[in-house]
Order: C-alpha cells, then sequence, then structure tokens
C-alpha cells in the first residue's frame, strides 16, 4: 500500500477492519444517523410502543449508545443492525438506505442529497 492510499478503521470490541473509503463514509453516515435520529426518519413497531414511555426511551437511548459490532452483526461494514436486550425483551434495530421520495433504494448511500435514511427499532419477535 502506498504512502499516498487512506486506510480507515474502525474498532468496536474485536471487530477491526480496513474499510475503503466508500464503506467508511457509509459507516459513519449511519453512525451519525444512529446517533441523533436526525437526518432521517425512526420508525418504532407497535409491539416496543406498548412497553410504554418509560422502556421506550430506554431503547431508543440504548440504540444511539450501541456499539457492539461484530462480524456477525455487522458483516458489510456499515454499522446498520444492531440487538440489544431491554427488560428481558431482544430489541432488533436496522437502517435501511432509501431514495428521497422512499420509494426506491437509495442510488449512493454516500450522498445525504439523494438518501434518506430510515431505522426501524422493533422486538426481535416482531421480525
Amino acid at each position: 500500500m502506498s504512502s499516498s492510499d487512506q486506510e480507515s478503521f474502525t474498532t468496536n470490541q474485536a471487530h477491526t477492519v480496513a474499510l475503503d473509503p466508500r464503506k467508511q463514509r457509509i459507516l459513519s453516515l449511519n453512525d451519525a444517523f444512529r446517533r441523533t435520529f436526525a437526518g432521517g426518519m425512526l420508525t418504532v413497531t407497535a409491539g416496543l410502543r406498548e412497553l410504554g414511555p418509560d422502556t421506550l426511551h430506554r431503547v431508543l437511548s440504548a440504540v444511539q449508545r450501541f456499539d457492539a459490532f461484530t462480524p456477525d452483526n455487522d458483516p458489510y461494514n456499515e454499522h446498520d443492525f444492531g440487538s440489544l436486550t431491554i427488560d428481558d425483551q431482544l430489541i432488533f434495530w436496522k437502517i435501511d438506505c432509501y431514495d428521497q421520495q422512499l420509494a426506491f433504494g437509495s442510488p449512493d448511500p454516500t450522498d445525504p442529497d439523494v438518501t434518506r435514511r430510515v431505522i426501524t427499532v422493533m422486538l426481535a419477535s416482531e421480525y
């Protein structure tokens, strides 16, 4: 690798991988969205809402703090999926990248001008 080549790394627990710039951009945009829920759309399933506002708040806060990415739950190094447990409930979250009209997949998930990120948070039992 030449000195002009750039390497980006993500380190979360045992998950350390060299990423190409495109993957690093997607990962960074997904992380920024997940941490803030700004710049996209948050969807919460009915089953999760039924657990009440206090539990929902704890779940969403845990999703925002999530950093336990591994090759098993993040095989494409995009930080677009995670699972966690709150009050003995297994929770899944998933980020999808759509076009601005939410009709099709994004033509370029590295470009926020043509991409709308949607995070869905659900009980695993609703999957």
